[in-house]
């Protein structure tokens, strides 16, 4: 028994086989309103659009830094599959795109790429995250930052500038205990 297919899927293979037809046209013989083939048309339109910007990516050249780690190769061949699927059958734009974010999720793993946003290098010397440090020892914000600042100084910028900030904060936390 062949699957009912949505309205999308209609007005999608309609627009495929008569492209010369308007949206009014559509949306009479099939029996939707005109918004709806006009709001499938732009979404199609997108997904195509990023359907191309996805697949070009994949097809780039490798570059110098292309890694012999034959994970990191599967891991690259993965997401170019993936795209080329996705380039093949648009209706399972989501699952695709959610397959490619796994993919590269774990290619970046593997590359061992620094985090600047969640783990950034100089915030993780000697083992600890400085985060999970200032949670554990339950320091208020402006004792967090003088430690922060402290764990930081050297590995980022002007170490003077950080211990000065360091002890900015520091002058704060003690200004405001002085007159509590």
């Amino acid at each position: 028994m062949a699957k009912k297919q949505t309205k999308t899927q209609r007005i999608n293979a309609l627009l495929a086989s008569n492209p010369e037809l308007t949206a009014k046209e559509i949306a009479k013989k099939l029996g939707v309103t005109t918004n709806l083939v006009h709001q499938v048309k732009w979404q199609t339109k997108k997904n195509s659009e990023f359907v191309s910007k996805v697949f070009a990516r994949a097809k780039m050249k490798p570059t110098p830094e292309r890694s012999d780690d034959p994970k990191v190769i599967a891991a690259e061949d993965k997401y170019i599959d993936a795209v080329e699927s996705l380039y093949k059958k648009p209706t399972r734009l989501l699952e695709s795109v959610r397959k490619m974010k796994t993919t590269l999720d774990a290619l970046d793993k593997i590359k061992d790429r620094p985090d600047p946003v969640n783990h950034p290098p100089h915030y993780k010397t000697g083992g600890v995250d400085t985060i999970d440090f200032i949670e554990a020892k339950d320091l208020n914000y402006r004792l967090g930052n003088v430690v922060k600042y402290v764990s930081r100084a050297g590995k980022k910028g002007d170490p003077i500038e950080d211990l000065k900030k360091a002890l900015w904060y520091l002058d704060r936390e003690i200004n405001a205990r002085e007159n509590a």
